[in-house]
């Protein structure tokens, strides 16, 4: 079994079904046979079903990860941290506010 690129292929299959996308645009612009008509319309249906099965393709592939990306740019929002302790220390205090309304564990929303 061979190793497939997932978002390359993913990208390959995009580039092929919009390319069947525009020829079929063209000949809905350009044509006025019913049959021709319906069968560009069937062939975007088709392009429109591949594209959702590709998507469910992707999907599966999971995916990166931002954790060292937020971690280099943790510094830039060091400066940040005592404008958002009033914050953080509001939404404590409403945290606990709704356990009171609760009535603990036993309470029921």
């Amino acid at each position: 079994m061979t190793q497939t690129n997932i978002p390359a292929w993913c990208q390959a299959l995009q580039a092929k079904l919009m390319a069947a996308l525009d020829a079929a645009w063209a000949i809905l612009e350009h044509s006025d046979d019913p049959a021709e008509i319906r069968r560009a319309r069937d062939k975007a249906k088709a392009c429109g079903e591949l594209a959702a099965v590709a998507r469910k393709v992707a999907l599966i592939l999971p995916m990166a990860r931002a954790a060292p990306a937020m971690a280099a740019a943790a510094p830039a929002f060091a400066d940040l941290a005592p404008a958002l302790a009033p914050v953080a220390a509001q939404a404590e205090q409403a945290r606990r506010a709704f356990e009171k309304l609760k009535g603990g564990r036993r309470g029921r929303l």
